[in-house]
């Protein structure tokens, strides 16, 4: 009898020790080069085989999990963030308790449901007691929408006596009616209605206020008039789902008149929302308090204590135990009560105290974060009625500032959900253990929710995360803000290098603005004109992104409605809008040009090819008159060649694909250098004046009164940066400074000389006579 507890006792030991290996090998981010190796064969073969025959070891399964969930770390050649949280001791407790409840579901059944029994009783028994809900009981469930549905079957059965028996016949009596607020989840009613087999005309949607209250609590005297409307319609009023914390807003409704007026027409109170975790502290608000006078709301413990995997529970007050084992809310089985495993370890790990602190960890967070946003501006919160609130909600809206000269007209409000939810993905890059995503409102529009409650536990969220978010949120709203105020003045200067540039108005870009370059060509068919301008901008973006400068030019994201568009991206309040534009026309027309200029070439090369062939072809000619027939033979014309040899007069070709043309080498041999041909590349590059170290489009802050010589070297140092430059048409090109006289001998002059133009020998000798022979030595020495 001895040997039996010390053979589970092993057990249970094992199952300890293969979790806490399985958690480490999973758990290791960085690998040895043949297992990174190992994971890139692994993703290129990756579609399911057979069986092995044999069967693997557990490390083999497990360096296959890991490959698993590394895989697309591989593909995209960077670590994605928070694809694996880091699981802490308290974590690594509910993930034994999966371990142990598979384990203990193979015990006998006697001793089973001992054992299930008191471990349910124990868990209702703290959760109870932890979140002020007395006499309650518990349901634990995968699903966080299983609970209420569950609720619901519990007050059919309480209100249509004959339902267990006559089934939905009996609704048809009555048709039940269920209400919900409409700032509840999104599709949380839908799922009821499926579950439950009722119609959808069994829910009603409750409006939240619209002239007094919060624009996210329901409207509880609308609520009242629609209760008595369904009531002399011949229906039944049967539950009404409130918040303590909206999904998108975190508001909670007037949880006292809801249930002052549920006991007034006899209907369920459900409650369900984050804000129900403050309800272990020892402070609670009474619009929170209330909620532990309903009949029933739902827990997410796991979010809020960072616990994987544990299951929600719903704490609800019945007194009839048949009618809850028929609505599901109890069960006979005592596997299923296994559920609740993971949750008993991990509320026994943290302790009553554990489990304050964390939640209030999260609450100062947010007092924290709510308390920084305030000192900002252009940042406003929308949580201002609800200051104990453990959700902030704020947005970026700077008022009379999203034009130079005046309001942004027609899609302003576009234009700033674009830029929010830049900001709110931006800080999420930037900070990822804040938590931060983007939230998209009917009345507000898009948002940024700050709701540690449901990360800062998973995350690891601290106060330095906080400050961190404020520090990198004040240098985006200050770029925010340049970039709104000077979105006007670039659709102003992009018309004015109308047809040249096209401004498009692409409102869901968080950016300066969107422009595409547009071809001059009017011979030209729409389609072939449609591929040469999105060659064009192609080209154009890439040599933008060539630039030093500090602004972000892209193609857009995957949803624009306008292709082939230059993005222009967020800028500060130093740029030079006018400069900026400039420069994208300018060397939109360059490309185009050399486009031009390279069909011409083309064009020319051509001409002068078949011009060669002809010429090729008289020359053939020519040498068969003068050479006759008889030199042509092979053999007849090397006797003849050899005793009376023939002096041709065929001059040789060079042909020039500069210029297209075919030209004779006699000029070449008798000078021994090439002639002189204007070089098509020989284009003068000119760059834009700007200070070291200054960017781009920036509008230089040195005073105007500076010498030339400091000038003239910006101007040096900036071409030693920029050795491509930018094209002449941009800036006008800077004078070139006047040639120094070189000293040459007396060979240097002749040979010089042989190589000039007549009119140049001519100047010269022109020169030369007027001036005497010390005044041309005196010159020289110049």
């Amino acid at each position: 009898m001895k040997s039996k507890p010390n053979m589970v006792d092993s057990m249970l030991d094992q199952v300890g020790k293969n979790l806490s290996e399985a958690m480490r090998f999973l758990g290791e981010e960085q690998r040895e080069p043949e297992a990174a190796t190992e994971r890139q064969h692994f993703s290129r073969s990756c579609i399911p085989g057979p069986l092995q025959g044999d069967g693997q070891d557990v490390a083999t399964i497990l360096r296959l999990v890991h490959n698993l969930i590394h895989e697309e770390e591989d593909e995209d050649d960077k670590p994605s963030q928070n694809r694996v949280q880091n699981v802490g001791e308290h974590g690594q407790m509910a993930l034994l308790g999966h371990s142990l409840a598979a384990y203990i579901s193979m015990m006998d059944k006697e001793q089973l449901r001992k054992l299930t029994t008191r471990i349910q009783s124990d868990t209702t028994l703290w959760l109870c007691r932890l979140f002020r809900y007395e006499n309650g009981s518990t349901c634990f469930h995968e699903d966080d929408r299983d609970g209420l549905v569950k609720v619901c079957r519990l007050v059919i059965n309480a209100r249509y006596e004959e339902y267990a028996t006559e089934g939905y016949v009996v609704l048809n009596t009555r048709q039940p009616v269920i209400y919900q607020g409409a700032s509840c989840r999104p599709g949380l009613g839908q799922h009821l209605c499926s579950q439950l087999g009722l119609p959808l005309s069994s829910l009603c949607t409750v409006p939240c206020n619209t002239l007094f209250g919060s624009q996210h609590q329901m409207d509880v005297a609308l609520l009242e008039k629609l209760i008595k409307e369904d009531i002399n319609a011949g229906k039944l009023p049967l539950l009404l789902i409130a918040n303590a914390g909206t999904p998108g807003a975190g508001h909670t409704d007037k949880l006292g008149r809801l249930k002052e007026l549920c006991d007034q027409y006899n209907l369920w109170l459900h409650v369900e929302g984050v804000n129900l975790a403050t309800l272990a502290l020892g402070q609670v608000t009474s619009s929170i308090m209330a909620a532990t006078r309903s009949d029933s709301m739902t827990l997410t413990p796991g979010p809020w204590l960072g616990l994987p995997a544990v299951t929600a529970v719903t704490l609800y007050r019945h007194e009839d135990p048949a009618l809850s084992l028929a609505a599901g809310l109890t069960s006979s089985h005592p596997v299923e009560k296994l559920r609740a495993l993971p949750l008993w370890l991990s509320l026994q790990y943290l302790g009553h105290n554990g489990i304050v602190q964390k939640i209030k960890h999260a609450t100062t967070l947010s007092q924290q974060f709510l308390q920084k946003l305030q000192s900002l501006s252009c940042i406003k919160t929308l949580v201002e009625d609800e200051s104990d609130s453990p959700v902030v909600l704020f947005k970026f809206n700077q008022e009379g500032s999203t034009a130079s000269s005046g309001s942004f007209c027609a899609g302003e409000k576009e234009v700033r959900d674009a830029f929010n939810r830049w900001l709110g993905e931006e800080l999420a890059e930037l900070v990822p253990t804040s938590g931060i995503d983007v939230v998209e409102l009917e009345d507000e529009g898009t948002c940024i929710r700050f709701s540690p409650l449901l990360t800062a536990a998973v995350l690891g969220t601290r106060e330095e995360d906080v400050e961190s978010i404020v520090a990198k949120m004040t240098e985006l709203v200050f770029v925010m803000s340049s970039t709104m105020s000077l979105r006007e003045d670039f659709r102003e200067e992009t018309h004015k290098r109308s047809p040249s540039l096209r401004y498009i108005n692409e409102l869901a870009w968080p950016g300066l603005g969107v422009v595409r370059y547009e071809m001059q060509a009017n011979r030209m068919d729409e389609d072939r004109k449609k591929q040469e301008q999105e060659k064009i901008n192609t080209e154009l973006l890439k040599k933008l992104q060539d630039l030093d400068t500090d602004i972000l030019f892209s193609t857009g994201p995957e949803f624009a409605t306008e292709q082939g568009c230059i993005f222009v991206g967020m800028v500060t309040d130093d740029v030079d809008v006018s400069d900026l534009v400039d420069t994208i026309a300018a060397l939109g027309r360059d490309i185009e040009e050399s486009g031009k200029l390279l069909q011409n070439m083309t064009e020319v090369v051509r001409k002068g090819i078949l011009e060669a062939e002809l010429q090729l072809q008289k020359a053939n000619e020519e040498k068969l008159m003068e050479e006759g027939m008889l030199r042509q033979l092979p053999v007849v014309g090397s006797v003849l060649n050899w005793f009376s040899p023939i002096q041709s007069s065929i001059k040789g070709r060079t042909f020039s694909l500069a210029a297209g043309s075919l030209d004779s080498t006699e000029v070449t041999y008798s000078t021994k250098a090439q002639a002189d041909r204007p070089s098509l590349q020989d284009t003068p590059i000119s760059s834009s004046k700007k200070l070291p170290g200054q960017k781009l489009f920036r509008r230089a802050g040195a005073s105007t009164d500076s010498t030339e010589t400091s000038s003239t070297q910006a101007e040096a140092t900036f071409q030693e940066e920029n050795p491509t430059g930018i094209s002449s048409s941009i800036n006008p090109p800077i004078s070139p400074p006047t040639p120094e006289t070189p000293h040459h001998t007396s060979g240097d002059l002749v040979s010089e000389k042989n190589l000039k133009s007549p009119s140049e020998i001519d100047d010269s000798e022109a020169s030369d006579e007027m001036h005497p022979e010390g005044q041309e030595a005196e010159e020289s020495t110049r």
